[in-house]
C-alpha cells in the first residue's frame, strides 16, 4: 500500500461544480478544495443546454490546481457527474450540438408517446428504471421523433461523465452507473436494451461498450497532458453517476440501511445485490441504478433541494440576495405544520418562480398560503421530510422488511433542519455525513482501481476513519403522524 497517495475527483452537480484533492495515508483520507464554479444552463432559440466546454476548462484548470499542489504525487483522476444527459459524437469523434438540459421541454408529453408504442410495462421490464420524462430514454425519443439531424448523424452516445472522460483520454465507454440511469439499458442482461430502442427508432448501435466503476481507462490525452503539466496522470472511470459515489462513501457498518442523498435531488433507498424487477416496483415506479462492485441501487428519485435552490434565485433576481443559512433560520422560526407541498408534482419541476408556484399548490390544495420566506421555505422542507417518509414506507414493502437506519449524504446534510425533519417524519435514527460524500466515493473507487483499497467494506472504514458523523433522533412523532396523514390524502387525492 502506498503512503501520501493524491487523486482528484471531478465532481459536477446541477448546481455547481468543485474540483477537490484527496490526500490518502493507507487509513484516513482528507479532501480539500482545489476550486469551486458554477453550472449554468444557457437558454438557446433551440432549448436549455448545458455549458460543457465551460465545465471541460473548469476541469482543466482543476488538473493544473491539482498538479501545483501535489506534484508527483498526483496519481488519478475521476469525474462524476449528475444523470440522464448525454452528447452525440459522429464518425469522426466530434461533438454534435451542445448536450441539452434535462430540464428542456423537448420532452414534455414524450413519456405518453413512448407509452403508445412500447407499453409503460415493458419499458420498466427491460429497464427496471423510475418514469421520469427527463430520462435519456424519452429525449433520444424527442429527438428521433422530430428526426433530428443530430441523431441521424450521431455514431456515439455517452452520458456527460463518459462525455467528458473520452475528452481527457480519447476513450468512447459507458461507465455501468451513470449507463443505467438512461432507462436504455437493462439490469438483468446487463446490456443495452437493444429491442427496445430499435422499436422506438433510436439507433442502438450508438451505445458503446459498458465498463464497471474503477476501470482504468488510460493516461491523458498528450495535447491536455501538456496544457495540465500532468504528464503520468491515470484517468478513472470511477463511479459516473454522482449518486453512486454517493452512496459507496456512506459509513455505514451494517448492510441493511437506507441512505438518502440530499443536494438537488433527493435519492432515496436501499443497495441490492441484485434488480428488483416486479409489479410491486413498477406500480410504486422504484427505479434499479448500478452501484459500486456490482450493486444495484434500488432507490426513488425525490426532487430535493431544488425547490429551495429556485426560491433564493427567485429572489435573489429582486435584489434580495440571502444564504441558506440564513433562509433556514428563517424557516425554523416559522409556524410548524401550516402547509406543505409535494415536491415532486410537475409545477416545481421547471425553472421559475418557484415561490408564487408554492403559494398556488397551497391555495389549490385548500392549505394556508405561506407568505414570507421562512413561511414558503419551511412549507417545502416539511413537505420534503413527509415525501421522505411516503418513500421508506414503500421502500420497506419492497425489501420486505423493518428498515432502521437512514443515512443522509451530500451537500444537503447542511441543512441541519431538514434532518431533523427527516427523523421526526418517519420515525427513524438519522446519521448525516460526510457532506463532500460524491467526491469521497469517486475518490475511493480511484484507489480500489489503483489497488490501495481492496474492497467496499474497507472503502467504508476509511470513511469512518476520516469523517465525522451527527446523529438526529425523532421527536414529535405523534404531530408528524398526524400531518403525514393530511400529506397522504393530499397527494393521492
Amino acid at each position: 500500500m502506498t503512503k501520501s497517495l493524491n487523486v482528484i475527483a471531478m465532481d459536477l452537480g446541477a448546481e455547481s461544480g468543485r474540483s477537490m484533492l484527496g490526500k490518502f495515508d493507507g487509513t484516513k483520507l482528507a479532501l480539500f478544495e482545489l476550486h469551486r464554479f458554477p453550472n449554468l444552463s444557457v437558454r438557446l432559440p433551440d432549448g436549455l443546454h448545458w455549458d460543457i466546454l465551460y465545465l471541460f476548462h473548469e476541469i482543466k484548470k482543476g488538473l493544473l490546481l491539482g498538479k501545483n499542489e501535489a506534484g508527483d504525487k498526483l496519481k488519478s483522476v475521476g469525474i462524476d457527474t449528475w444523470g440522464v444527459d448525454f452528447g452525440l459524437l459522429d464518425s469522426q469523434g466530434s461533438m454534435l450540438g451542445l448536450p441539452y438540459h434535462y430540464r428542456d421541454s423537448r420532452t414534455d408529453g414524450m413519456v405518453e408517446e413512448v407509452f403508445r408504442i412500447v407499453p409503460r410495462k415493458t419499458v420498466f421490464e427491460n429497464t427496471g428504471i423510475q418514469i421520469m420524462q427527463i430520462n435519456s430514454l424519452f429525449q433520444l425519443y424527442a429527438m428521433a421523433r422530430q428526426s433530428s439531424p443530430t441523431l441521424k448523424y450521431a455514431a456515439t452516445f455517452l452520458n456527460i461523465p463518459d462525455l467528458l472522460n473520452y475528452w481527457l483520454t480519447g476513450v468512447k465507454a459507458s461507465e455501468f452507473t451513470i449507463a443505467s440511469t438512461t432507462q436504455c439499458y437493462d439490469p438483468r442482461k446487463n446490456a443495452w436494451a437493444v429491442e427496445m430502442l430499435d422499436t422506438l427508432g433510436i439507433p442502438s448501435m450508438i451505445f458503446p461498450e459498458i465498463i464497471q466503476p474503477g476501470t482504468i481507462l488510460g493516461k491523458l490525452h498528450p495535447a491536455i497532458a501538456e496544457e495540465t503539466q500532468c504528464n503520468d496522470l491515470q484517468v478513472v472511470a470511477s463511479a459516473g453517476h454522482d449518486t453512486a459515489s454517493a452512496v459507496a462513501a456512506v459509513p455505514a457498518r451494517e448492510k441493511d440501511f437506507v441512505y438518502i442523498s440530499s443536494g438537488t435531488w433527493s435519492l432515496m433507498g436501499v443497495e441490492s445485490p441484485h434488480p428488483v424487477i416486479n409489479a410491486k416496483s413498477e406500480e410504486l415506479n422504484f427505479t434499479n441504478e448500478g452501484g459500486v462492485n456490482h450493486t444495484i441501487r434500488l432507490l426513488k428519485n425525490i426532487t430535493g433541494l431544488w425547490v429551495v435552490q429556485e426560491c433564493r434565485r427567485t429572489w435573489a433576481a429582486r435584489g434580495e440576495e440571502l444564504s441558506y443559512a440564513v433562509l433556514t433560520d428563517q424557516a425554523k422560526a416559522a409556524p410548524a405544520f401550516q402547509s406543505f407541498i409535494d415536491p415532486d408534482h410537475p409545477d416545481f419541476m421547471k425553472p421559475g418562480n418557484m415561490p408564487e408556484r408554492i403559494q398556488e399548490y397551497c391555495k389549490r390544495t385548500n392549505q394556508p398560503v405561506p407568505q414570507t420566506k421562512g413561511e414558503i421555505v419551511r412549507c417545502a422542507l416539511e413537505g420534503l421530510a413527509l415525501k421522505y417518509r411516503w418513500v421508506f414506507e414503500r421502500l420497506q414493502d419492497l425489501v420486505g422488511h423493518r428498515l432502521e437506519t437512514i443515512h443522509i449524504v451530500g451537500g444537503g446534510t447542511q441543512n441541519q433542519l431538514l434532518n431533523q425533519f427527516a427523523a421526526d417524519s418517519t420515525g427513524r435514527t438519522v446519521i448525516t455525513g460526510p457532506i463532500e460524500a460524491t467526491a469521497a466515493g469517486n475518490m475511493l473507487v480511484q484507489l480500489m482501481a489503483l489497488g490501495e483499497i481492496s474492497s467496499l467494506a474497507e472503502a467504508r472504514q476509511v470513511i469512518r476513519n476520516s469523517f465525522d458523523v451527527q446523529t438526529y433522533e425523532p421527536v414529535n412523532k405523534e404531530r408528524w403522524d398526524v400531518y403525514y396523514q393530511k400529506f397522504v390524502k393530499t397527494i393521492t387525492a
